[in-house]
């Protein structure tokens, strides 16, 4: 793997390195995001974000928040299955941002990216609600990625405050024991808001990441939009697409 640009800045090594025509951004040693623009679907975690839009008929999702962008994978993503008319990133760091428009074709017109704290921004934000909103919020310590956000009923609520009533809430957990430690699975008086919750994941990769609605999910539609869509129909071998998905409830 080549490293084709890195710089230090404030302690904190920031890498670019070329796999093929794969481009993959490290923080500190921690891959945060890749991209190859001939190829969308990674074969890791960053597709399971998402996935949950296929839940939904062609054009229902239509604007998107991503808290956590890094160099933009799951936005590349949405672009070229979903084709929302409007997604939010808000992303704390700001060399991120920077490496993301340079090296990831992060300049998009249906793009808005914001150098935030995502949390504190969504406390503060009095906007139009989102049909999807994605928790994809990281940092590194030690060389290892490290979950920002919560995963309490108050942070939940306050995804539920800004999300369509028939809309999905997607977050990233850094492994299964965060997942089952979650107080939206735990505690009964949070998790009584959703209809559906699912699970994706793989055998092969720690991350876990949970859809959450309180509209009804249909995992048979999900399906079958999935072997519908080029790309996606991982019933074919050159499909690179590889999850799993069961119902929390």
């Amino acid at each position: 793997m080549a490293v084709v640009w890195q710089q230090e800045k404030q302690g904190v090594l920031y890498q670019v390195r070329s796999a093929g025509k794969t481009l993959r951004l490290y923080t500190d040693g921690v891959l945060h995001s890749q991209y190859n623009p001939h190829q969308p679907v990674t074969g890791h975690a960053w597709d399971w974000l998402m996935l949950p839009a296929f839940f939904y008929p062609e054009g229902k999702i239509k604007r998107v928040l991503v808290m956590g962008v890094g160099g933009g994978t799951v936005i590349h993503q949405l672009n070229h299955f979903i084709k929302p008319g409007e997604i939010v990133g808000v992303e704390m760091n700001k060399t991120h941002l920077s490496i993301g428009k340079r090296f990831f074709g992060l300049k998009k017109k249906n793009v808005s990216l914001l150098h935030a704290d995502a949390i504190a921004w969504l406390n503060d934000y009095q906007g139009e609600a989102f049909d999807m909103i994605i928790d994809d919020v990281f940092s590194e310590a030690g060389g290892e990625p490290l979950a920002a956000s919560s995963a309490d009923n108050g942070w939940f609520q306050l995804m539920l405050e800004h999300l369509n009533p028939d809309g999905v809430i997607v977050k990233n957990f850094i492994d299964r024991k965060s997942l089952r430690q979650a107080m939206v699975l735990t505690d009964q008086s949070g998790s009584k808001g959703f209809k559906s919750l699912y699970q994706f994941d793989n055998p092969f990769n720690e991350n876990v990441v949970l859809a959450c609605s309180k509209a009804g999910l249909d995992a048979r539609y999900f399906r079958k939009r999935l072997i519908e869509t080029p790309g996606l129909n991982s019933t074919r071998k050159t499909c690179r697409l590889r999850y799993r998905m069961r119902t929390v409830r």
